[in-house]
């Protein structure tokens, strides 16, 4: 160690002794964080401190003016100079050649980035309603305080129900709340994608230290992480080092973590050691209030005055399984209306029949459809409908689920693979064994027979 060297040596050390003097903290925390740190430099402009981990360079961010007091007096002067901190990996990409410099920002940096936010997803356009309501809560709180609550927040419901929104107005609340705070969403296969081009390109420490910079990580469709054992490795190492240095994660998935097969036990172990909140299918009152959120803001809003009430009814009937076939119902109709009803009028219920014809599952003659029989059994035995759709094995939750299936096939006559679609995706012969289980049972079990009585009597008067 040359003599420079050793002087910086000796100041960093009366830093430490000056701190563990002076400030309430004990000794362990800087031989863990301090002690491997060292001054670099020391002159008029600047003095520059390394760290070989970002948890230390984090750790001594934290305590800057009480470096600045201790180097104030052990320097013996008035103002020190602006203090900045790097980890090694940062200096050694520093001290590239200019070329190289240039190279790793505009070719290897743009493969790191971010998908876009969509800025038109806010908590302010966010419908909420009681199937959404506890997630809600959650993401606004995190959205609020990040770092501080529920880390992760994992938030899990069927495909369609707004978890993308939820979390992009997490992100764009915080960018605009916090401008400082650097904000990142990706989609699972996206993250896979990304460590497989910074593996092909010898680039994958500047991409897990890139990716540990940031304050907010929205991770979308977790579920297509399973079985990636490379990713599950560098998400883990990522995840655990914004949970340490109390960065915010939120992730959503369509399942919960303990449900999601080919995933590593330590990722769901962290997953589930967060708060973890489900969306439901909207009920029927908030179905038609995101239908005419959706109506106010559509680009075809221009063209018409309103759809009638009856009309509006009926989408929400048959349509609310998911937010995204609400849309998809509504920007149908609204299309339609523009060729076939141009009097820029309410769009009127004929209108509204005529433009989803063959698009719902409905039994013109009772108005039933299998959203409305699933609600129903949920209702009569204390569940939800994503708990009915959903993967849950326990005894009470599959009884009840295959007396939905049976309804949906004795009353509506669906084949069995529309049945399995409205179910999750199951396969057809998971629908006949529930439909041939349920319809021989209910024969010898009275209590069985019973309900299925009046469940019929529920969903056809």
């Amino acid at each position: 160690m040359n003599k420079r060297d050793q002087y910086y040596a000796e100041i960093w050390n009366r830093v430490i002794e000056y701190l563990i003097t002076n400030r309430p903290i004990n000794e362990p925390i800087f031989n863990t964080f301090f002690k491997q740190a060292h001054i670099d430099e020391i002159n008029d402009q600047k003095v520059v401190i390394i760290t070989p981990l970002i948890t230390q360079k984090k750790m001594i961010e934290e305590h800057l003016n009480h470096i600045q007091a201790a180097l104030q007096e052990i320097l013996n002067v008035d103002v020190v100079p602006p203090i900045e901190i790097y980890q090694q990996s940062e200096i050694d990409m520093l001290t590239r050649s200019t070329d190289q410099k240039q190279q790793f920002n505009s070719d290897i940096y743009a493969e790191f980035a971010s998908m876009p936010l969509q800025k038109e997803r806010t908590f302010e356009n966010y419908v909420v309603g009681d199937f959404n309501r506890e997630s809600h809560e959650a993401g606004l709180l995190v959205a609020y305080q990040p770092g501080s609550n529920f880390n992760p927040l994992f938030i899990y419901g069927n495909s369609g129900l707004g978890k993308t929104h939820l979390l992009m107005a997490i992100g764009n609340y915080v960018q605009a709340a916090y401008p400082d705070k650097k904000v990142y969403y990706i989609e699972s296969l996206k993250f896979v994608d990304k460590v497989v081009k910074a593996i092909q390109s010898n680039t994958i420490e500047q991409f897990k230290q890139y990716m540990c910079s940031m304050d907010i990580l929205l991770v979308d469709d977790i579920q297509f992480l399973a079985g990636k054992e490379k990713s599950h490795e560098i998400f883990f190492s990522i995840f655990n080092e914004l949970v340490n240095t109390r960065k915010q994660i939120v992730i959503a998935s369509d399942r919960q973590p303990k449900d999601i097969k080919g995933l590593e036990e330590r990722l769901i172990s962290r997953f589930s050691s967060g708060l973890s909140v489900g969306i439901d299918s909207p009920e029927f009152e908030t179905s038609l209030a995101i239908l005419k959120n959706k109506i106010a803001n559509s680009n075809l809003r221009g063209e018409f005055n309103e759809i009638e009430e009856e009309g509006l009814s009926y989408i929400a009937s048959n349509f609310s399984c998911n937010v995204r076939d609400l849309e998809g119902a509504v920007n149908r109709v609204l299309f339609y209306a523009i060729i076939y009803q141009p009097d820029h009028g309410p769009i009127r219920f004929e209108t509204v029949i005529a433009a989803l014809k063959n698009q719902a599952v409905v039994n013109d003659v009772t108005g039933l459809s299998p959203n409305k029989i699933i609600k129903t059994v949920a209702e009569y035995y204390g569940l939800t409908k994503q708990q009915i759709t959903g993967k849950t094995r326990t005894k009470n939750i599959s009884n009840a689920r295959q007396i939905s299936i049976y309804l949906c096939r004795k009353l509506l006559d669906l084949s069995y693979l529309k049945i399995g679609e409205e179910f999750g995706g199951r396969d057809h012969s998971t629908i006949i064994s529930a439909c041939t289980k349920v319809s021989k049972f209910s024969k010898k079990d009275k209590d069985l027979a019973s309900a299925l009585d009046q469940l019929e009597k529920l969903l056809t008067h």
